[in-house]
């Protein structure tokens, strides 16, 4: 039979991003139906299909078992196709990878790693990573939370692809500063046991969408540790799905939070503009520069006397992004319900605004902000660890 359908014999649109499958081999179908449910996608299986096979021209990727090379001679080219073979190393095996321009040979269950991440590389297309934010608090109470949840509003009411991480178990939970602690979706105690890779889309689809954005927070359990390996799994899936991550971060730094922060491509350290603030926010930023080198200042304006603009940056030595000006009406839009960022002229929005505007257009000189202050400084720009270079 030749034609094309879903691993459970669904009929399905060619165009469909999932891989293609050519095999008629049940146990390797078996498990390579089992690595694309890893990889976060459901194929289409060509049950013994030739050159013509549904899918061939554009599936981001085919696998093709080596008991049907025979049927696909006369395809045409293309790129993205991987052979598996019993014995890959066989002189035959290759020759067969040859007639079908495959770009890989591979054998189970060797190869399954990286199986697992070449589908789902196809899947998730080729897509500039996420430009990642992390906010922390210079001391307790600084507002780095409601920084957060408005840097996340405002990006995703631009239009931007935006995730917002709540990385601070002892928070509250982002979702209740959002007022969406019922919504629907996962939070962070379904990824716990997460390891290796999670596909892009299957985070953002599995988590609560509000204002736009999709947010992984905390749910009302007992549960306060985060992994390691989930933080590591979790940050590069949504890095990969490209569009704004930001991450709310807590002041304190462990295993978990030490793997968000190589994956962060600016840190925001907020500081209320007191001299108290600004030396325990001093500790603060020495923890953190262990493993995030463009860490800039956020100063907050604080009822009363403060410090000057500028000031708590310059004592900690570190670029200023800004000073966010005090707003009287904050605390009572949040009791009222009303999301951080929610309204578009507020002092927070414009802030946020203003400081995207500048990010992600790459531009990293200063300039004048509708308060009159600079919103950003001159940090050195980089994307991350894992890949180094200028913000994009």
């Amino acid at each position: 039979m030749v034609g094309s359908s879903d691993w459970d014999g669904t009929k399905r649109d060619a165009q469909e991003s999932g891989p293609l499958i050519v095999t008629e081999d049940e146990n390797l179908l078996d498990d390579l139906l089992r690595l694309c449910a890893a990889a976060g996608t459901m194929p289409a299986v060509s049950h013994g299909g030739g050159a013509g096979a549904a899918g061939w021209d554009t599936a981001p990727l085919v696998i093709v078992g080596e008991d049907c090379v025979h049927r696909l001679r006369g395809a045409g080219r293309r790129p993205g196709v991987v052979l598996i073979g019993q014995q890959p190393d066989d002189t035959r095996v290759w020759q067969q990878a040859v007639e079908v321009g495959a770009e890989r040979v591979l054998g189970l269950p060797d190869g399954e790693s990286w199986l697992v991440d070449r589908i789902a590389d196809a899947v998730e297309g080729d897509r500039s990573p996420a430009l990642t934010v992390g906010v922390l608090g210079g001391r307790g109470g600084s507002g780095a939370s409601t920084l957060a949840c408005a840097l996340a509003v405002t990006a995703a009411r631009q239009g931007h692809r935006t995730i917002l991480i709540d990385a601070d178990p002892l928070g509250g939970g982002l979702d209740v500063l959002l007022c969406g602690e019922r919504e629907k979706g996962l939070r962070w105690p379904a990824f716990a046991e997460s390891r290796g890779r999670v596909a892009g889309g299957a985070l953002a689809d599995s988590l609560p969408r509000l204002h736009a954005l999709r947010v992984l927070s905390w749910d009302r359990g007992e549960s306060v540790t985060i992994p390691p390996q989930a933080m590591r799994a979790v940050m590069s899936a949504a890095r990969r799905r490209g569009g704004v991550v930001v991450v709310d971060l807590p002041r304190r730094l462990d295993g978990a939070v030490a793997e968000a922060l190589t994956q962060i491509d600016v840190g925001l350290l907020l500081v209320p503009a007191e001299l108290r603030a600004t030396v325990a926010a001093g500790r603060v930023a020495a923890s953190a520069r262990t493993l995030l080198r463009d860490l800039r200042v956020v100063a907050r304006e604080v009822p009363g006397p403060g410090l000057p603009d500028g000031e708590p940056a310059r004592l900690l030595s570190l670029p200023p992004v800004g000073t966010l000006p005090w707003d009287p009406q904050l605390a009572d839009a949040l009791g009222r319900g009303i999301p951080p960022g929610a309204h578009p002229r507020s002092p927070l929005s414009r802030f946020c605004t203003e400081f995207w505007a500048r990010v992600l257009d790459g531009r990293e000189a200063a300039g004048p902000c509708s308060e009159g202050r600079h919103v950003l400084g001159t940090g050195a720009g980089r994307r991350s660890r894992h890949e180094e270079g200028g913000l994009s």
